[in-house]
């Protein structure tokens, strides 16, 4: 592919994943990128406004390029929206590791003829210091305009083992290393020798690279990728605020990682180009557990980090987390508790990375709390299940103003619905009603029906469902403002 002028830089947010170690607040329907772990803002927020106000020389593209996944694409746009934020949501049609990621990406930001330098961030990292990352994104960006594929490197504090690292090769002119290996993640004994060291530095996973660079490499490293994704960009479509990839072209794409498909074989073959590891000393994370959320803010003077409704006594080097009820730690040194509305976790901070297996042990179990918190949020909302029987569920909805539910019958349940503020336009059958706070009706199982707000303020109601089976599948859509029906 024919070099183009460079003028712009393209940040690219890669939204995929599940965060299982930080259950029970990621969950695989709402994972730990949509979550404000550290304040206000969810993981992902904060990830596509860390490149606001980038120095020049180059120019930030208008959009930053946001790839999730199908399940998570509405909440993922609801963020963006609420952060002002006018993003390309491209949606993967199914799982496939961070290089078909990366190269949907390169082919989105290179569509227009022109050339871009991709920034890629995963969306679930924290950096402490803004102005030092930014300073070492420049640096990245220079090696990478020269036909570099840059990556930041971080110093490492503790010989960490859930790291993967990158050993330093010869200081290159204007910052950085050239990269002489990557290495997976090591043994405690080697990873102690690698800090001791001093020639090698985490990998963060953040990458810098010419659109077009990474394309060229793709297709010669890995070609079936490389098709797979360009054919599926090709093919794909324009759904609303979303743009979805051909599925067909991209299910036939390998999984697989940036490190493995590209990042590890450069050094190897000189006709490629060359690899670069960044310094970055900004006070990174990627978050990857709860001891590292612990690390990431601030403690008191016993070492503790209390959130939500806590009472610490005698209590030391502690994570304590409540949603809403009131918890209680005496005497506790060196755990972590989590509160939801549905799960309590309580681990010591040294075991804390077996909680990916005992989610999975949850999941086999095909108990709810594995995918989905007891708050499901939903295009037009959301819903809370208050409470649930053998025959029976009450959930608390809220509708958006402006926003309806798919046109739909259920086969194995009836609901009675209870307005508790707003106005709902109600269709039942071939009736089409509005309700008012107090007011209800009644949905015999089986009958086509419609909830709507088209108010300017949230409408609430309390829906009770009774019947023989009350699962979320139980719904036949006959039209779908989000396009499920």
């Amino acid at each position: 592919m024919p070099s183009m002028p460079i003028v712009r830089l393209a940040p690219v947010i890669l939204a995929g994943g599940a965060g299982t170690r930080l259950w029970p607040m990621s969950r695989e329907q709402f994972p730990k990128q949509l979550i404000g772990l550290l304040g206000h803002d969810s993981l992902l927020q904060a990830t596509v406004q860390r490149m606001r106000g980038f120095p020049g020389p180059w120019e930030l593209m208008p959009e930053p390029i946001v790839i999730c996944g199908e399940e998570h694409r509405f909440v993922t746009a609801e963020q963006m929206h609420a952060s002002g934020i006018n993003a390309r949501i491209l949606v993967e049609p199914i799982r496939r590791d961070t290089a078909p990621a990366l190269t949907l990406a390169a082919a989105a930001a290179c569509a227009d003829g022109e050339d871009a330098i991709i920034v890629a961030m995963p969306a679930d990292h924290a950096i402490a210091d803004i102005h030092a990352f930014q300073q070492a994104i420049g640096l990245a960006a220079r090696q990478a305009e020269a036909g570099a594929i840059a990556t930041l490197g971080v110093p490492p504090t503790r010989p960490d083992t859930g790291f993967g690292y990158i050993r330093l090769g010869e200081p290159l002119p204007g910052g950085g290393h050239r990269i002489e290996r990557f290495v997976e993640k090591p043994a405690a004994e080697l990873a102690a020798h690698y800090v001791e060291s001093g020639n090698y530095w985490w990998n963060s996973g953040i990458f810098v690279v010419r659109a077009t660079v990474w394309l060229d490499v793709v297709k010669r490293l890995q070609p079936a990728v490389h098709d797979a994704c360009v054919a599926a960009f090709a093919a794909g479509k324009s759904d609303g605020m979303f743009f979805r990839p051909s599925a067909e072209q991209f299910a036939s794409s390998p999984s697989d990682s940036v490190d493995y498909a590209v990042m590890e074989r450069l050094g190897a073959d000189d006709s490629l180009p060359p690899g670069v590891v960044i310094k970055l000393d900004a006070g990174w994370s990627d978050l990857g557990s709860w001891d590292a959320v612990w690390d990431a803010l601030d403690k008191d003077a016993d070492g503790n980090v209390a959130r939500g409704r806590v009472v610490l006594d005698g209590s030391t080097s502690s994570f304590v987390h409540s949603e809403g009820r009131l918890v209680v730690c005496v005497g506790m040194d060196n755990v972590v508790v989590v509160e939801t509305d549905d799960a309590v976790l309580v681990a010591d901070r040294s075991h804390v990375q077996d909680i990916k297996g005992v989610v999975a042990r949850i999941k086999a179990e095909r108990a709810p709390e594995a995918n989905a918190h007891r708050k499901v949020r939903r295009p037009w909302g959301y819903y809370d299940s208050i409470d649930h029987g053998g025959r029976f569920q009450v959930k608390r909805i809220v509708v958006y103003p402006g926003a309806q539910l798919s046109l739909q019958l259920h086969h194995h349940r009836a609901e009675h619905w209870i307005v508790v503020s707003g106005t709902a336009l109600v269709t039942c059958g071939n009736e089409k009603f509005l309700l008012t706070e107090n007011q209800s009706t009644f949905i015999p199982l089986g009958n086509m029906h419609r909830l709507e707000n088209p108010g300017k303020l949230p409408l609430e109601i309390i829906e009770v469902q009774s019947g023989s089976y009350l699962g979320e599948d139980d719904i036949v859509r006959f039209d779908d403002t989000y396009g499920r029906a």
